[in-house]
């Protein structure tokens, strides 16, 4: 068979199974293995050993099971609770104030945690009651709450770009730093229209009345600041230390996770229960990304030496719309993609052939890893398969039906296509931290 048709088939055979409902991990690797026995041989299955033994000597990927751990922690540590009472003090009286605050709680959470789930799930369960109580627009509640929960998954700690650096051979902690800026655009982004939008219809988020927030300014100061405290040093923590190049990415997860275990002691929520369960949740969660890590890295070996990587170059390089063209056309897949597939099956799928293809173009690596991570956040909220929207149905109840989720989203969805678009407009949004990091 040509080179065309195996890729096409390997292509095809990944999709209909994910859809079907086949986990990423073992489709990838089931695919790899039937193709690569047929195609290679039985001795293939020794190139898959030495994949398997590279995915396990990856240095990087310890930060894995300690993000995701001070992430599990964080979450049990009453952070967001007190967050959103302080946020809903200060902002409660401006139009959308509450749904400000809940993207503003999203983007704080995000940084402390990289875990989208448990981002979106803490918001509905606290922002959504809130908000439905006291009027507000039901779709642009469930567009904000889901909105603003993605940001982990771009803002550091991000678990995608864990993965991603060492599947690029990126440098972890300046894909860090390229990955802020585009985030804090997004969030930046929600908030002004949320404000704009509620300034125009007062009706969609009115504000809280006077007694509900009639706290004296002193308490609300030192409301806001002991509840703004732990995170402010989780994060700096982590990311000031990749920043300034005190410790390795890896030793700043170790930092972070102890800062998130002292966090919940302080807060008096460090007991049995929370540790067993964050260490529960980081075992289950990091199992799956190494196994998806491992049987991916098979699908990559195979895909790869049929010549499957250089049948999808020449193709999108053959076609007549340059380089910018072919750019666009990337991300159009990435986004088709994201309607129907996890973000871990399509990083898996397309960034070991869209990257060298970039690079070939001449885009600077780091900033085209920043543009996937920004696009793939898009999959979070577009349907069929958008994790975020089942994860609200999920927690609210009979408060929000799919079709309110559905409408709230969807102008979110247009910001983040538009971010993207600055991105890819203004390359130094995701190059310029990276080149004032300490070497």
């Amino acid at each position: 068979m040509s080179p065309e048709l195996l890729t096409f088939l390997m292509f095809a055979g990944v999709l209909a199974g994910i859809l079907l409902g086949f986990p990423v991990a073992f489709t990838m690797g089931g695919l790899a293995f039937v193709f690569g026995v047929t195609l290679f041989g039985p001795d293939v299955l020794n190139t898959f050993l030495l994949r398997f033994y590279g995915v396990m000597k990856e240095n990087i990927l310890l930060a894995v099971p300690l993000f995701v751990l001070m992430g599990a922690v964080m979450e049990r540590s009453g952070v967001a609770e007190r967050l959103y009472y302080a946020m809903y003090v200060w902002l409660g009286g401006l139009r959308g104030g509450l749904a400000i605050a809940t993207v503003l709680i999203g983007t704080a959470f995000a940084a402390a945690t990289g875990v989208i789930g448990a981002s979106v799930v803490t918001m509905g369960m606290l922002a959504l009651p809130a908000m439905v109580k006291r009027g507000y627009d039901r779709p642009l509640a469930a567009g904000a709450i889901c909105a603003g929960g993605t940001l982990g998954i771009i803002i550091p700690p991000s678990i995608m770009l864990v993965i991603m650096a060492p599947l690029a051979g990126l440098s972890l902690g300046r894909l860090y730093m390229a990955a802020i800026v585009p985030g804090l655009m997004l969030s930046a982004a929600y908030i002004v229209y949320i404000g704009t939008r509620c300034g125009l219809y007062p009706q969609l988020g009115p504000p809280m009345p006077k007694e509900e927030r009639a706290v004296p300014f002193g308490p609300k100061v030192l409301l806001l600041v002991t509840s703004l405290l732990p995170p402010i040093v989780l994060i700096v923590a982590v990311l000031g230390a990749i920043f300034f190049g005190v410790t390795s990415v890896t030793e700043a997860a170790a930092t972070g996770a102890l800062a998130a275990f002292l966090i919940a002691a302080l807060y008096r929520k460090l007991d049995w229960r929370t540790i067993k369960d964050s260490c529960y949740n980081t075992l289950r969660t990091t199992s799956m990304v190494l196994l998806v890590l491992v049987g991916a890295g098979f699908f990559t070996a195979v895909f790869l030496t049929m010549g499957g990587g250089d049948v999808v170059k020449e193709a999108l390089l053959s076609l007549p719309i340059g380089k910018w063209g072919i750019l666009a056309l990337m991300m159009f897949i990435l986004f088709i993609l994201g309607m129907f597939i996890d973000w871990i099956g399509i990083l898996f799928i397309t960034f070991p052939v869209f990257l060298p293809l970039a690079k070939e173009l001449g885009f600077d690596p780091i900033w085209f890893a920043t543009l996937v991570a920004v696009n793939l956040q898009m999959s979070f909220l577009t349907p069929p398969f958008a994790f975020s929207i089942f994860y609200l149905k999920g927690i609210s109840g009979t408060l929000l039906d799919v079709g309110q989720i559905i409408r709230g989203v969807i102008p979110f969805v247009i910001l983040q296509a538009f971010v993207l678009f600055l991105v890819i407009l203004f390359p130094q949004t995701a190059l310029w931290l990276p080149g004032l990091m300490v070497k």
